[in-house]
């Protein structure tokens, strides 16, 4: 449990960073993430998830 916290806090951080540095640029990239399909949100999140198990596969691995 406290493993699945740790990672919870880190990917909070790396969420969080970008509107934190550039507040500007983030309010632009929400409105143009509005103006897209559903399909292509759904696929953009599809890759970021495999590519996701993927990092984490490869740092597990190495243990």
């Amino acid at each position: 449990m406290e493993f699945f916290l740790c990672v919870i806090g880190m990917v909070m951080i790396v969420e969080g960073l970008p509107y934190f540095a550039f507040p500007s640029k983030m309010k632009e990239m929400v409105l143009m993430m509005v103006g897209l399909d559903n399909e292509k949100l759904r696929k953009f999140g599809f890759f970021l998830m495999l590519t996701g198990l993927f990092i984490v596969y490869v740092a597990m691995k190495g243990r």
